[in-house]
């Protein structure tokens, strides 16, 4: 391998891991319960196909969402792919109002950008029947902004922060057709949700602290059966549920009275917040080297999972409940010798998301639409990935705030010979 691209690689991947811990895109007040807003290691090019992946594997792609897939790639070949995400949200919340003794819905638009890296990751050869995969993937996010106006002040709420995980991968091929993998990943990231009080001669903010330092575990299998020139392959993957380590603060600080930080509470994570299980399942078919289709499911029983601060929580305003998500994509290349519009991979798909939070009775429901383009780099196994998502989320029966998403993702995807030996002559 050329030592000084996979310095250049290294340098950008630790680059890329202090950026991704100090931003934050999500930009939505469901994410005040729970974790926040839940990812599924999904890539760009993965998004522009409705998020699937659990039986996709390429020699050409990096798919996290299945470790089994890193089995399938080139032995000589070094895939490095990086993502960033740019999001346009626009928003509906009923603020009713009593007209002339009558409940009436006042509906408030507004919308907000936002923007960042979404992921790093790199794939390379552990022999000829195995693979290795590193990288940064983000697991859930926190952000949103609101308040109101209180006797003789104002009361502002507002949460950042997000969880990430650092992974190695590696799988194998233990049968013909049949590979299996695992990641093990290092989950770490800091929730804040803060509290501030105003008043004409004090600034008052109540913080709360989930800071997460802790491992989590991915396994994976795909078995692919050839038809003539087409390809079935099935897809599993499983992650265990935990009791989640890292650390409780609430953190109280009066600017009026005394800037220093007052703990008022302090606990461990292990017995109070915990991950549950999660299963991932999908059907994949290929059309020789022009179409591919795949149907996913993902099941996770969130409601036996363990969280303090909605538990404790005396309006009882969140609960838990089991999530499940089904996604449907397809990429179709016209011809792979053909000119270079015909080279590029065309990309759809859909999905429904039954989300993990219930909130004052309200279920919250996400759907959208993807689609996305491949673009090939002249003379180089390089592609560009442009993806667009137009994604729906609301809380059913009678949720007070609708929101519609664009997100615009960008991903490049190097593809090169890095482990081919130097001839002699």
């Amino acid at each position: 391998m050329k030592i000084s691209r996979l310095t250049a690689v290294l340098t950008l991947f630790v680059a890329a891991l202090h950026i991704a811990s100090a931003q934050n895109g999500t930009m939505t007040p469901y994410s005040l319960y729970g974790l926040g807003v839940l990812r599924d290691h999904a890539t760009s090019t993965q998004r522009a196909m409705g998020g699937i992946g659990y039986a996709m594997n390429s020699g050409r792609q990096i798919n996290a969402m299945n470790p089994a897939s890193y089995a399938a790639r080139d032995t000589l070949t070094f895939l490095f792919d990086m993502g960033i995400e740019f999001t346009k949200v626009w928003n509906e919340e009923n603020q009713r109002k009593t007209i002339d003794g009558k409940l009436t819905d006042n509906w408030v638009k507004g919308n907000k950008t936002g923007g960042g890296l979404d992921y790093v990751t790199m794939q390379f050869p552990l022999g000829k029947y195995m693979g290795g995969s590193v990288g940064l993937v983000p697991y859930s996010s926190v952000g949103y902004a609101f308040g109101d106006k209180i006797q003789n002040g104002t009361y502002t709420q507002q949460g950042s922060g997000s969880l990430n995980e650092v992974y190695v991968g590696v799988a194998g091929k233990i049968y013909k057709g049949l590979t299996i993998g695992a990641n093990i990943s290092y989950l770490f990231g800091t929730l804040l949700h803060e509290n501030y009080v105003t008043s004409s001669t004090a600034v008052t903010l109540y913080q709360k602290q989930i800071e997460v330092r802790d491992y989590h575990l991915v396994f994976g299998a795909q078995y692919s059966l050839p038809i003539g020139a087409n390809v079935l392959t099935a897809g599993l993957t499983f992650s265990p549920g935990k009791d989640l380590l890292g650390n409780y603060r609430q953190v109280n600080i009066d600017n009026g009275q005394d800037s220093e930080p007052q703990f008022s509470e302090s606990t461990k994570l292990k017995g109070n917040y915990s991950l549950p299980s999660k299963w991932g399942a999908g059907i994949n078919y290929r059309l020789g080297r022009k179409l591919m289709m795949e149907f996913d499911f993902t099941y996770q029983p969130w409601k036996d999972a363990k969280n303090k601060l909605i538990a404790d929580d005396p309006d009882h305003r969140a609960e838990y409940c089991d999530r499940t998500r089904y996604a449907f994509g397809a990429e179709w290349m016209p011809n792979w010798r053909g000119g270079y519009f015909e080279r590029v991979n065309y990309r759809v798909g859909a999905y429904y998301n039954n989300d993990y939070l219930k909130l004052q009775n309200n279920r919250l429901r996400e759907y959208g639409l993807t689609a996305g383009f491949g673009f090939p780099v002249p003379a180089f196994k390089t592609t560009i990935n442009l993806g667009f998502e137009w994604m729906h989320r609301y809380g059913a029966p009678n949720g007070t705030i609708k929101e519609n998403y664009l997100n615009i993702t960008l991903g490049i995807n190097f593809n090169e010979m890095w482990f081919r030996q130097s001839k002699i002559y």
